[in-house]
């Protein structure tokens, strides 16, 4: 008698823009004319799974960019600044754009720590797990002022509510969610493998998020221009692991904030998954 198996893997991919940032090219690959300014996406990635939606990254804080003296404290200078989508929580907005109800969401990952990352975890705390690499954290909790100089904002995710699911290099997040370590843009920044379920064509994608935010970090091997604690050329090794990885399973790589990479990619997954039903 033939074994029936369920599924195993992810059933929709919807990728959220949570906002914007307006910032010199150089914060995205090193040793590019800081002269040459970019507005790039701040993404999320919404992945339906047998057992409930999990969303990785949750975009910025809004509080310390709406109130004016949080803002003046958190982003002091005019060469980077955060655009918000619209007056709402960029997460609650885009949810109920794609009709996704914030409750479905049981699992939720973070790549990094960063400002345009970790900011919306206010939303989930005391609500559901938290995967991230356990260096990630102990880097962001620690009591010194070198995490908020690199954009790690401690009050976005120092919140005894929150229920961390800590990792010690490569983890299961979900059935067909692997997070992938690629540490070097902060200390425990992880990417994500995410294999389709055979249902929708058992194919997959490999999101770099910040281990390569835009094409040219992958196709040229241009060093990513922020890191923590490394040489510039230190960030391209993580880029060859994980263009090795995609090759070898025959997903595509997909950067983190890549302008014009990012929309297209958008509107591809709604036209192949089509809308919520």
């Amino acid at each position: 008698m033939a074994t029936l198996v369920g599924p195993s893997g992810v059933r929709r991919i919807i990728l959220l823009t949570l906002g914007w940032e307006d910032l010199p090219k150089s914060v995205s690959v090193h040793g590019a004319s800081a002269a040459e300014q970019l507005r790039e996406p701040v993404p999320g990635v919404l992945l339906q799974t047998e057992g409930g939606w999990v969303l990785l990254d949750t975009g910025f804080n809004t509080a310390l960019i709406r109130d004016p003296y949080l803002s003046k404290r958190f982003y002091p200078t005019v060469e980077y600044r955060p655009v918000l989508p619209g007056p709402g929580e960029p997460i609650e907005q885009r949810l109920a754009e794609v009709g996704v109800d914030i409750d479905d969401i049981h699992v939720v990952a973070v790549s990094h720590l960063h400002v345009d990352h970790a900011g919306g975890l206010k939303l989930f705390a005391g609500r559901v797990p938290v995967h991230a690499q356990r260096r990630e954290l102990e880097y962001g909790l620690s009591n010194h002022p070198d995490p908020e100089q690199h954009a790690i904002f401690r009050i976005d995710f120092d919140d005894p509510r929150i229920d961390w699911r800590l990792a010690d290099g490569e983890a299961e997040i979900a059935p067909g969610i692997t997070a992938v370590p690629t540490y070097g843009h902060t200390p425990g920044h992880q990417s994500f493998v995410v294999q389709l379920d055979s249902s929708v064509g058992g194919d997959g994608f490999v999101f770099a998020f910040d281990a390569a935010d835009l094409t040219e970090n992958i196709e040229h091997e241009r060093a990513i221009g922020g890191f923590i604690d490394v040489d510039p050329e230190e960030t391209v090794e993580p880029i060859r692991r994980l263009k090795k990885l995609a090759a070898d399973k025959g997903f595509p790589l997909i950067p983190g904030h890549d302008p014009h990479v990012w929309p297209e990619l958008t509107q591809h997954f709604h036209e192949r998954f089509g809308p919520v039903s």
